[in-house]
């Protein structure tokens, strides 16, 4: 007879799978973030990469041009072949459709593996089966910006993809005490060169590594040797896209706006401070424009719901959105019945800062403090990024989306804290809850275009 929790990792297993089979019928990803932009990366791929292809800057073909490359190959690969095999009149808009698809389908591949890859790393640390281990399934599935995320063509899919890997070798290699083979440490450093050609949010996963170094009491040298030849395979990987940059454009960290010179004056004290009235519309109305550029109503309900309208609902089309006026109504009691497990999350943050007390000899301290750090570092550079390039009008950069490692490492934190519970009563209060909330914001899990 199959047991309880068998039985709900089944059905939340089943649920993930209706969600990424329904959005991938539904959900054109033309409709996303910078879409077009991004689809003129996908058609113009080898172009811009291929040697003596083109003479002109990368920037030519598309406004995206910043972005690392790897996350585009696979649509335009696809996209290649169609070209060669279809023909008539309309055969580019045909393959776009082709392309599109097998994009999606690819990116939700890849957030299933990555959902495997987390299993396994609560399989190591708990010894146990991978269904014993529906905390973690289950906090990450009620994030409801994944699924945005993974049916947009972007670079952010990847990012988890390769942190989930890297969350797991990064385990391993503190379980055994940092004692490891050369394979360890390339499949290290190829991990940590394809983060970098995915997207730059990347970039803010590594100071993590170098932090924890000061805190190891024992095998630092271990440590410190795995780290730098692993860093320095991923350099080698990822390297030459960032030189490309640098002579095309002058710098290795070019984009497509110019930045200001670093001030907390570059933004409004309403972007740090949200007034009263901007609290109370995340929970009556959290759709844009209701608040002009201030980041944690705007963060808050993109993470939980669909503030810029870009899936649940299109708010580039105020006149025509479908069903727009009673879907911000729900977006309201998601953000509301959301309260629940962003107040965990926010206990778990406060309640792991002692990870920064004391140096470490317990595998599994070393491995959170990596986490508690990533975390901290994801968010104080995206809080950099949003004060060099400030949106005053609308704040259209402050977006769940960029920031999704960031919720991804809380809610493992989170599913720790939740296994460790003593009180089976609690622990059981916990878990009903957040299954609430998971079944209650299923829809805005879900297209509505």
């Amino acid at each position: 007879m199959i047991d309880n929790k068998k039985l709900f990792f089944l059905i939340l297993s089943i649920s993930i799978l209706f969600l990424f089979v329904y959005n991938g019928i539904n959900y054109d990803p033309i409709q996303g973030y910078d879409a077009e932009a991004h689809h003129e990366y996908i058609n113009n791929f080898f172009s811009m990469f291929t040697p003596g292809k083109s003479d002109l800057k990368t920037s030519s073909f598309t406004r995206e041009f910043f972005s690392p490359p790897l996350p585009y190959f696979f649509p335009a690969f696809i996209g290649a072949i169609c070209r060669d095999v279809i023909s008539g009149p309309d055969y580019i808009e045909q393959c776009k459709i082709v392309y599109k698809s097998f994009g999606q389908i690819f990116q939700y591949l890849i957030y299933i593996t990555s959902l495997y890859f987390y299993l396994l790393s609560f399989k190591i640390i708990y010894k146990n089966r991978l269904i014993d281990n529906i905390e973690i399934l289950l906090l990450i599935s009620i994030l409801t910006v994944n699924y945005r995320t993974f049916s947009m063509l972007r670079g952010e899919p990847y990012i988890i993809f390769f942190l989930s890997l890297l969350i797991y070798q990064f385990l391993k290699l503190t379980k055994n005490n940092f004692i490891h083979s050369k394979k360890d440490i390339i499949l290290f450093g190829i991990t940590i060169g394809l983060l970098a050609l995915s997207r730059q949010w990347a970039f803010l996963l590594f100071p993590g590594f170098l932090i924890v170094y000061f805190y190891i009491k024992n095998n630092r040298s271990d440590y410190l040797k795995f780290m730098l030849i692993s860093f320095l395979i991923g350099f080698s990987i990822s390297s030459w896209f960032y030189f490309d940059l640098f002579t095309q454009y002058g710098s290795m960290t070019s984009f497509n706006a110019e930045p200001k010179s670093f001030s907390f004056s570059n933004q409004p004290r309403s972007f740090y401070t949200s007034d009263v009235e901007s609290l109370y519309k995340v929970f009556t109305k959290p759709i844009r424009p209701q608040y002009s550029n201030q980041l944690v109503p705007i963060l808050y309900s993109d993470l939980w719901g669909d503030y810029w309208g870009y899936f649940s609902f299109t708010s580039r089309s105020l006149d025509t959105g479908r069903n727009q006026l009673f879907i911000g109504d729900y977006l309201a009691r998601v953000n509301l019945v959301s309260l629940l497990p962003t107040a965990f999350f926010m206990y778990v943050i406060i309640s792991k800062s002692k990870l920064l007390k004391n140096k470490k000899d317990n595998y599994l301290e070393i491995f959170n403090l990596y986490l508690f750090v990533s975390i901290l570092v994801s968010f104080l550079g995206y809080l950099w990024f949003l004060i060099k390039y400030p949106e005053l009008q609308s704040g259209d950069t402050i977006k769940a989306t960029y920031i999704i490692q960031m919720f991804h490492l809380i809610a493992f934190l989170s599913a720790q804290k939740i296994k460790e519970l003593r009180s089976k009563n609690l622990y059981k209060l916990i878990m009903a809850s957040l299954i609430f909330v998971f079944i209650h914001n299923f829809s805005a899990m879900m297209s509505h275009f």
